[in-house]
């Protein structure tokens, strides 16, 4: 069984998209996903520098808009019927949806292009940042974040967990960090999928209300619990609270276990999901579509596990 995933905020490297622009076909989808979301995703996918596609306003967007790209070929031949799922990572549940059929990619780059701007604008009204913990025991770091007034963000697996908060807190936890642990502060704008983007939640959800939405066609795994939702209305309302809860991408993987995968495909900006996967599912293969030299590779991997 193959499961599809897709990558959140901080996958981006400066240039890209560049490899995919040379289709023209996939350029000229990416402009249609420029006009829904209001911003050159072509340009920033290509020419714009790394804290330029760090703000969080561009850097969502353009995540959204890069897996469409490769999804296109992926799941193109019926081969959408011979994978087992897909699920994503945080803003990747966005470009996961579209994948699925929930909505089109137009609808998603709307949503997606004001949740990026409501988060940004809530991420402005405190200073506030995250940290990638390494290597604690969860119990004893929980712990330590209600201490500090922390909060857990992304259980990412594989014993790496991102807190998130106040700046002076995660500095605090940086020198005081539990026992066995270490600290990597991330180059990230924002308290992200804590109680800081609560005021980023109603302009998404008004967006949403406007598409059309239809079921997922295929296993769609959310980041709430690691279970699947049929229904993609609930799906939809899951993105929405996302914004201010917790990603449980640790029972995702769990969850994959459990219904047997056999292979991970990461569409592109590819990378950081096969990385947790490769410590959380040893053994299982793993194939990171970074440009679209690694599609081939990817079908056959889809189609040998469909023979």
């Amino acid at each position: 069984m193959i499961v599809v995933v897709c990558p959140g905020q901080g996958s981006q490297t400066p240039g890209f998209l560049s490899p995919w622009l040379a289709d023209e076909s996939a350029a000229e989808h990416l402009a249609e996903l420029s006009d829904a979301a209001g911003i050159d995703l072509a340009a920033h996918g290509t020419v714009s520098d790394a804290d330029t596609i760090r703000d969080t306003a561009v850097a969502q967007p353009l995540i959204v808009a890069a897996g469409p790209l490769a999804l296109r070929t992926l799941l193109a031949a019926g081969r959408t019927a011979r994978i087992g799922g897909i699920a994503g990572h945080s803003v990747g549940e966005i470009t996961a949806a579209a994948g699925a059929g929930i909505w089109a990619d137009v609808d998603a780059m709307r949503f997606v292009a004001e949740r990026g701007r409501a988060m940004a604008d809530a991420a402005a009204l405190a200073p506030t940042g995250m940290s990638a913990v390494i290597g604690a025991d969860e119990d004893a770091l929980l712990a330590r974040l209600a201490e500090l007034g922390l909060e857990p963000a992304n259980f990412n697996g594989g014993g790496q967990i991102v807190v998130a908060g106040a700046l002076d807190a995660l500095e605090t936890l940086k020198a005081e960090p539990p026992a066995g642990a270490r600290v990597i502060p991330l180059q990230v704008a924002g308290a992200f999928h804590t109680r800081y983007m609560r005021p980023a939640v109603e302009r998404p959800a008004a967006v949403a209300a406007d598409h059309d939405v239809s079921d997922p066609g295929v296993t769609l795994w959310s980041n709430r619990d690691g279970g699947t939702v049929a229904s993609g209305r609930a799906f939809v309302d899951l993105l929405v609270r996302q914004v201010s809860s917790p990603v449980r991408w640790d029972r995702c993987m769990e969850s994959f276990a459990a219904a047997g995968v056999t292979g991970i495909i990461e569409v592109v900006p590819a990378g950081a999901l096969v990385g947790l996967a490769k410590r959380a599912l040893k053994g299982v293969p793993t194939i990171a579509v970074k440009t679209p030299d690694d599609l081939p590779a990817a079908i056959e991997l889809i189609d040998q596990a469909a023979a």
